[in-house]
């Protein structure tokens, strides 16, 4: 069912909060403004959720994919196609300059911007990718973010060993879309000795290496051989990939108090076609939607208002405000 309600008719009234004397402390506090994250390892429906969403509320979509921040290698990096968007605003999606380094601090900077453009346009921001890093310095490192900002998090998960077959399969539908000949256009072998910044570390890069180098001078045989071997180690790495985003999810829901629910997608991958699509929406897409849904329901948190400039200072408690106003 899609929500047609603007998102101000989920917002509360902001109590008013008032001591002995008439002192009205309301001007000390803000309400906080609410943002879902759509976090999982690669693979397992984070875009599509986060679209579904999306279509779902007034919302628009962030990504916070470190790989896909970066113009180009559409196919490398698996970004959503316009189809795919289904009309849904996309932002920091191939914005930065593929040969320099999009950093956590960049990310954090960049998202903080675009997340307040969206709610100042009374819309929910939806962020959603795989870069966890991303996430905790947006979500746990950034004290005005935290202040400003109320937070549901939703985990989509996949049995591991279903994963890593289904992120295999998509290897090889990547390469049939024309992910070699992509990566072709871009190849120099002159600047290409250095694969630790930009777009150039995404997997799918650094692989082709060996086989890009030296297709021309080899027969076809040896040729096709060195193909299949970096195909494999593109589709090993990604395993790696998938294994080490859990990992940190895992870790990161451990020490953060984070509001987080965990949506198995196991049965989705188990099944195929129509019916895939309807247990994507029974298990997946349903309940996340119920989840969000009780999120802007719920009351609104509120947060001091602490000037940008004393932001890392600790904020002051109410009862200290008001023994301050007493005197």
């Amino acid at each position: 069912m899609t929500m047609r309600l603007s998102l101000s008719a989920y917002k509360q009234v902001q109590p008013r909060v008032n001591f002995q004397g008439g002192l009205n402390m309301k001007p000390f506090f803000r309400r906080k403004d609410k943002v879902v994250f759509v976090v999982g390892p690669t693979g397992t429906g984070k875009s599509r959720l986060a679209i579904d969403l999306a279509t779902r509320f007034p919302a628009e979509v962030v990504n916070c994919d470190k790989m896909q921040v970066y113009k180009g290698l559409d196919i490398v990096t698996n970004k959503a196609t316009e189809e795919e968007c289904r009309g849904v605003p996309h932002h920091l999606l191939g914005i930065a300059d593929p040969n320099a380094d999009f950093t956590s601090d960049d990310f954090r900077h960049h998202a903080s911007l675009v997340v307040e453009s969206i709610v100042t346009r009374d819309r929910l921001p939806i962020i959603a990718g795989g870069s966890n890093s991303y996430v905790e310095a947006l979500a746990n490192d950034d004290p005005e973010f935290r202040l400003r900002y109320e937070c549901c998090f939703l985990w989509v998960d996949v049995s591991l060993p279903l994963l890593h077959s289904f992120v295999s399969d998509r290897v090889d539908r990547m390469v049939r879309a024309g992910l070699i000949d992509e990566v072709r256009d871009v190849f120099d072998p002159t600047k290409f000795d250095d694969y630790s910044q930009g777009i150039k570390r995404a997997i799918g890069v650094p692989e082709l290496d060996q086989f890009l180098r030296n297709e021309t001078i080899m027969d076809a045989k040896t040729r096709g051989k060195l193909l299949d071997e970096a195909i494999e180690k593109i589709k090993e790495n990604t395993c790696i990939l998938a294994c080490r985003q859990l990992q940190k999810i895992r870790r990161l829901h451990s020490i953060w108090n984070w509001k987080m629910h965990r949506i198995d997608a196991t049965p989705v991958f188990l099944a195929s076609g129509k019916e895939a699509d309807n247990l994507w929406d029974q298990i997946v897409a349903g309940p996340s939607t119920m989840i969000v849904n009780q999120f802007l329901c719920e009351e609104n948190r509120v947060s001091p208002i602490v000037p940008s400039e004393s932001i890392n200072m600790v904020p002051i408690s109410v009862p200290a405000m008001a023994a301050v106003a007493s005197r």
